[in-house]
C-alpha cells in the first residue's frame, strides 16, 4: 500500500508530479489555506506533510497526526512549525534552502530602486491622467542610488547576494551580523565590504536591507529607537520577516516624515489587513510576499520539496533536513 501525503496548498506540478508517482497524494484545492482543524481532517492518515510558511504546525496539530514521519516545508524559513516538537515525535522537518537566494535579492533590489526612485508613485500619476508638463525640474524627485551607502542586516547568502549587487551602483556596503564565516571574509576581500555594529549601520546607511530569520533576537529588531537612529532621508527595506519591524512604529516613523520611504515584502500580518495605516501611505511600496516568485525559482522550490519528502519516506536522509538530530 502506497503511503500517504497531503499538500496544503497546490505547488507547481514540477515537484508534484514526483509526489504523486510514489505516494497516494490528496492537495488541498483552495488558493486560501486550510485551517488547523482541516490540515488535521485532511492529513490524519497521512505519512507526509507539504506545507507552506502561512500554516500553522504547532504541537496541538502535530499531535494530531498519529501517522506523521515528514514534513516538508515549501520555503527556506520554517517558523511556523514546532520543530521541537516534531524532533520530539520523531518527525523529520526539511525545508528548500539555497534556490532562492539570487531571487528574493532581486525582489529586495527591485524595492530599493522603486522607493528611491518612486516608481509606484510615478506610474499612479501617469495613469491618473496627472502629467500634465512634458518635464518638471521638481517633480517626484527621488534619491540617487550609486554612491550612497548601502547597510545590510544579516549577512546570510541572500544579504550576501544583496551585496553583490551592489557593486555595480558603486555604493559603501555596511553590514551587521551576529554570524561570521569564511564567505563573508571573502566578500570584505572581494568587494570591501564593511562590519558594523547596529547603531552605526543605521545612523550612516542611506539604505537599511534586513535579511534576517525571525527568532527572539530579531523580534522587532527595528523598532522606534532603531528607526530614530536613521537618516530622515533613508530607506528601509524588508524581505525577511514581518515581525523583524515595529510596524507601527515604522508607520509612525513613515507618516511623520522622519523616513523617506520603506519597500516591504513581508508584514506583521499576512496578508496585511485591509485597515493597515500603511496603505494610505505614497512613501512606501508594498508587494504580497513574492520574494521568491519567479517562476523557475518556484518549480525548483517544489523539486527540492518533493526530493526532501520522497528520501524520507523511503527512510534514507533527506538532502535539506532541519532537524538531523531525530536521526
Amino acid at each position: 500500500m502506497k503511503q500517504k501525503v497531503f499538500v496544503t496548498r497546490k505547488v507547481p506540478q514540477e515537484g508534484l508530479d514526483k509526489i504523486t508517482k510514489k505516494f497516494d497524494v490528496k492537495v488541498w484545492p483552495s488558493e486560501n489555506p486550510p485551517s488547523r482543524n482541516e490540515i488535521i481532517e485532511m492529513a490524519v492518515d497521512c505519512q507526509g506533510l507539504v506545507t507552506l510558511l502561512s500554516d500553522p504546525i504547532d504541537s496541538n496539530l502535530i499531535n494530531g497526526l498519529p501517522n506523521l514521519k515528514v514534513i516538508a516545508q515549501y520555503a527556506v524559513g520554517y517558523d511556523n512549525i514546532d520543530v521541537k516538537e516534531a524532533t520530539k515525535r520523531g518527525i523529520i522537518v526539511t525545508n528548500t534552502p539555497g534556490v532562492l537566494t539570487e531571487t528574493t535579492a532581486d525582489l529586495a533590489w527591485a524595492l530599493i530602486m522603486a522607493v528611491a526612485r518612486r516608481i509606484v508613485e510615478a506610474d499612479r500619476f501617469v495613469r491618473d491622467r496627472k502629467w500634465n508638463v512634458a518635464w518638471g525640474p521638481e517633480t517626484l524627485l527621488g534619491i540617487d542610488i550609486h554612491g550612497a551607502t548601502l547597510g545590510i542586516i544579516g549577512m546570510g547568502r541572500i544579504g550576501q547576494a544583496v551585496a553583490r549587487r551592489a557593486q555595480g551602483f558603486n555604493m559603501n556596503i555596511l553590514y551587521f551580523t551576529r554570524s561570521y564565516n569564511e564567505s563573508i571574509a571573502a566578500l570584505e576581500n572581494e568587494i570591501g565590504v564593511k562590519s558594523s555594529n547596529l547603531e552605526i549601520l543605521l545612523r550612516e546607511s542611506d539604505i537599511v536591507s534586513l535579511h534576517v530569520p525571525l527568532t527572539a533576537e530579531t523580534h522587532h529588531l527595528i523598532g522606534k529607537k532603531e528607526l530614530e537612529m536613521m537618516k530622515a532621508d533613508a530607506i528601509l527595506v524588508n524581505t525577511s520577516r514581518g515581525q523583524v519591524i515595529d510596524q507601527n512604529a515604522l508607520y509612525e516613523a513613515l507618516s511623520m516624515g522622519n523616513l523617506r520611504g520603506a519597500g516591504l515584502d513581508v508584514y506583521q500580518e499576512e496578508p496585511i489587513s485591509k485597515k493597515d495605516p500603511l496603505l494610505a501611505l505614497d512613501n512606501v511600496v508594498l508587494v504580497p510576499h513574492i520574494g521568491s516568485a519567479s517562476m523557475n525559482t518556484r518549480a525548483t522550490m517544489s523539486i527540492i520539496c518533493a526530493k526532501n519528502i520522497i528520501a524520507a519516506l523511503n527512510g534514507e536522509t533527506p538532502p535539506n533536513i532541519v532537524n538531523p538530530e531525530v536521526l
